[in-house]
């Protein structure tokens, strides 16, 4: 049986992708040695971090100034490194989740944080709107899109003050004004690749501004300036990164993108909105996710959700069991799951209806 999955993360890449990174694990670029165990130094894997590097400035039409970098430690690590390198008196951050508020916990430890709104009140169910941010600080932090609770800040954010964004989960998804933005960071693996590797896109004249020692590993004058090969960085992860971008302008590019995944999430929400056994757990359309779509039952049909994941189940749907922090169910629908993976859950959830 087909598969269809609708997992969070790590979850669904290109076919191409996988293919060419087995492929290479195997015997990489006609080496007769696997990506695996190659040097990083190579010409060959040089020439891989070197491409993809070029298909981020080209994918998301990078401003000068702006120098791309793939490293370790996921988006975790940029909590604490953003900071670090930015954040000289004053930050302000949106806690629209779980990760908003890691994020927020970890820039505390460098210096004063304002929060200018957060959707906690209502366990992170919509975007707050017309916040205000203190003019004196050094930059706002959001969580674009949130995997947990299903909401997404789908434009860019003209405040005054410059941005840094968390974009694990829906980086490549549409086009992105970059020069708003002084730190752009993204955990690969819900958009991009397996898990270990984070891109970062960084506004070079940004940096250098806080009086700080900054730790050699945690300044990001070190991996732009050594071309993200200070350490060895992830390489089957970035290989898998390159695929993965390759695919994406085969496809058209990000406003392509932006057009499947409005297709893909309008056909879920839709029949979210008309099946009388479920509903949406953000109801503003303006604050619906178009990567993680959460919904549960209807309050007088809870019973029932264990025989809808059975049939849903059944169908071949995997990765829909909602968060702990939400219930009910989620399906993550980034950019490499096909529009037949949506039509099979929606012919699932009308079956389910018709037989109940």
């Amino acid at each position: 049986m087909k598969k269809h999955n609708f997992y969070a993360g790590p979850s669904i890449l290109p076919e191409y992708t996988i293919k060419n990174t087995a492929e290479a694990v195997m015997n990489f670029a006609g080496t007769g040695l696997s990506v695996m165990e190659i040097s990083h130094r190579s010409k060959e894997f040089v020439a891989v971090m070197d491409e993809a590097i070029s298909l981020v400035n080209e994918l998301l039409d990078l401003p000068a100034g702006y120098k791309v970098i793939f490293v370790g430690g996921g988006a975790s690590t940029q909590f604490c490194m953003a900071p670090f390198n930015l954040l000289k008196t004053k930050a302000a951050y949106l806690n629209t989740g779980a990760w908003a508020s890691k994020a927020q916990k970890e820039a505390k430890l460098f210096g004063e944080v304002v929060e200018v709104a957060s959707s906690k009140d209502k366990n992170y169910t919509y975007i707050p709107k017309n916040f205000e941010v203190p003019a004196d600080a050094d930059y706002l932090h959001i969580t674009s899109n949130n995997t947990i609770y299903g909401t997404e800040i789908k434009t860019d954010l003209d405040l005054g003050v410059r941005l840094v964004a968390d974009m694990s989960s829906d980086i490549f998804s549409r086009p992105i004004d970059v020069s708003k933005y002084d730190i752009i960071y993204a955990g690969a693996q819900k958009n991009l690749a397996p898990s270990g590797v984070t891109i970062a896109i960084v506004n070079e004249n940004a940096l250098g501004q806080v009086e700080r020692a900054i730790p050699t590993m945690l300044d990001y004058r070190t991996h732009i300036e050594k071309e993200s090969m200070f350490n060895t960085p992830p390489v089957l992860p970035v290989f898998a990164a390159l695929q993965t971008l390759q695919w994406l302008k085969a496809q058209g590019g990000v406003a392509e993108m932006q057009k499947k995944n409005i297709e893909k999430a309008s056909l879920l929400y839709d029949e979210i909105d008309s099946n009388k056994f479920f509903k949406a757990t953000v109801e503003a359309e303006e604050d619906r996710s178009l990567m993680n779509i959460c919904f549960v039952m209807n309050d007088e049909y809870t019973e029932l959700e264990k025989d809808f994941m059975e049939l849903a189940t059944s169908k071949g749907c995997v990765g829909i069991k909602g968060h702990r922090s939400v219930g009910g169910f989620r399906a993550s629908t980034y950019n490499a799951l096909p529009k037949e993976s949506v039509e099979v859950l929606v012919a699932a959830m009308k079956e389910f209806a018709a037989k109940h």
